[in-house]
């Protein structure tokens, strides 16, 4: 008996059917969809605030001084000199105006000379919230004694000669040691957990209606940043190679929820894993940090950083504390307890975070930077969302 043609198409219909799910099944398996992740710019999707445990905002509890209840122990942290006062102003003029004027948590200046009167005058004259101003000890800001002068000499001269900004200039390799292993020792900041880094000149955009201290409290969060970028490898030959001599002997201060796939990515950027003998350069740019002391007063963080500093990498190459501070959380810490704040609109130049929301003004929605095109290289972000996330 004949059977009809629509049957014979039902039938025809099912095996292909069947034959797809097998091959879906046992067939070969598909790549992870990776390279997907930086197709569109995260920023230019709707931002709102971050979620997890309630925000606290500022209807009470965060007036200046005595009437500050909520507040916790943290401050706003600034390396500056005294000739910078023009653009600190106008740093504080931008982040009182986006977050501090609605949670008055104090600024802590820092210096390795006394600051002026109108340096205090001027400053303080931007908040309502107290100001402190401290000078470095000698010993956290003097080259350490085992560096060789005549050695320093010569390797700034030839870092110099490969372009390395800054290679012979003395002061900047000391503030790299300071920013790396020795603000939080100094005695002002004895009994504050909690920081917000700010340099003299940066932007911020956004509106910020909730207190980013208790979000880091609340939220168990380690260290926020806002930009990622890849380092010049010429300036940081041996820090990677010592990082590795470090772990040999400490490999109990390793976490097991590490992000070691995103410091050392051959992927991206080839050669500057090679030219960095193993590290791929990404670091989160820490001129913009919030972070929570206790992990730079870890005992593995201390280690860490005493090692580095005998190595003498801070002034016969040019260690920077972002490599360093990056380095240490990306292999220490557990990678959950870092968070992209998306949502605080910044600027140094020449690279921005500038999310998508009703709270920004003054800046591009998902630009990266404003400078020549071949700085869109720099964004080390698609490894951070790659093998991390976009939290």
């Amino acid at each position: 008996m004949a059977i009809a043609r629509p049957i014979r198409m039902l039938g025809l219909a099912a095996i292909c059917l069947w034959v797809f799910f097998l091959y879906e099944v046992f067939g070969p398996a598909k790549p992870a969809p990776s390279s997907k992740i930086m197709d569109q710019e995260p920023l230019l999707d709707y931002t709102g605030e971050p979620e997890g445990a309630p925000l606290w905002r500022a209807e009470k509890g965060y007036g200046p001084g005595a009437e500050g209840t909520n507040r916790i122990n943290a401050t706003l942290l600034s390396l500056v000199r005294n000739e910078e006062v023009e653009g600190m102003v106008q740093a504080m003029r931008d982040l009182e105006r986006t977050w501090n004027s609605k949670f008055n948590y104090p600024w802590t200046f820092f210096n390795d000379v006394p600051f002026t009167e109108e340096f205090k005058t001027r400053t303080q004259a931007e908040t309502k919230a107290e100001c402190k101003y401290e000078l470095i000890p000698k010993e956290h800001w003097e080259v350490p004694s085992w560096i060789d002068e005549e050695v320093f000499q010569e390797s700034a001269k030839i870092l110099k000669e490969q372009d390395i900004q800054y290679a012979s200039m003395k002061s900047y390799h000391q503030m790299c040691r300071w920013n790396s292993g020795l603000f939080y020792k100094h005695p002002a900041l004895e009994n504050t957990q909690y920081y917000w880094r700010v340099e003299p000149k940066v932007h911020f955009f956004c509106d910020v209606d909730y207190d980013v201290f208790r979000y880091m409290q609340d939220n168990n969060k380690t260290y926020g940043f806002t930009i990622n970028l890849y380092d010049a490898p010429k300036s940081i030959p041996t820090l990677w190679p010592e990082t590795v001599k470090f772990l040999a002997q400490h490999p109990e201060y390793l976490h097991d929820q590490n992000s070691m796939p995103w410091l050392v990515d051959t992927e991206r950027r080839p050669d500057h894993n090679m030219k960095a003998n193993g590290y791929s350069t990404c670091h989160f740019w820490s001129n913009f940090e919030i972070a929570d002391m206790s992990f730079w007063r870890s005992q593995a963080y201390e280690d860490y950083f005493n090692h580095l500093d005998r190595a003498g990498g801070f002034f016969y190459e040019r260690w920077g504390d972002a490599p360093v501070h990056s380095i240490a959380l990306g292999l220490f810490e557990d990678s959950s307890k870092i968070h992209w704040f998306r949502d605080i609109g910044y600027q140094h130049i020449p690279y921005f975070n500038c999310p998508n929301s009703p709270k920004c003004k003054g800046c591009m929605t998902g630009r990266f930077t404003d400078g020549e095109s071949w700085l869109m290289k720099e964004d080390c972000r698609p490894n951070w969302f790659k093998y991390v996330g976009t939290g």
